[in-house]
């Protein structure tokens, strides 16, 4: 499994392209109605560039931690795996808020999980990234941060 690793890079040396998606992402926040589509379009990217990028680049916040986190797994339907995430998550000081899975389809299974991650004693990266390595995992992605 593919371990992501993140950097921390002055705008001045980013492509236009990806502060148009965070500025994105700030207009489709800051206004509900508002649909993908037309955000893109009054910002100049196209919709497929958006998605491309819009899991990939954030905004950097010095004096604020990311509070809430929500992402997808798809686990193998197989017993105990889950129960290992959740230890995982619990033994990194992350409070889950929510768990939501679907019925296995195909020998798989859709997890969603919501953590609060104020008190976490390692990063959120290497619990992810720990997360991804384990047994029956076969894809982890962030939804969302709060």
């Amino acid at each position: 499994m593919k371990q992501m690793r993140y950097y921390l890079v002055d705008e001045a040396v980013l492509p236009k392209v990806f502060k148009k998606v965070v500025e994105v992402k700030k207009l489709l926040e800051a206004d509900m109605r508002i649909s993908i589509n037309a955000a893109c379009q009054k910002l100049g990217i196209s919709r497929s560039t958006y998605y491309k990028y819009k899991d990939s680049i954030f905004e950097f916040y010095e004096n604020r931690r990311v509070k809430i986190v929500t992402f997808s797994l798809n686990l193998q339907n197989e017993s105990g795996i889950l129960s290992g995430i959740i230890d995982a998550i619990a033994q990194s000081g992350a409070n889950i808020l929510t768990i939501n899975q679907n019925i296995p389809m195909n020998g798989m299974a859709i997890v969603v999980i919501s953590i609060e991650t104020l008190c976490m004693s390692r990063s959120l990266e290497e619990l992810l990234n720990g997360i991804r390595e384990m047994k029956g995992v076969k894809k982890v992605d962030i939804l969302s941060r709060a």
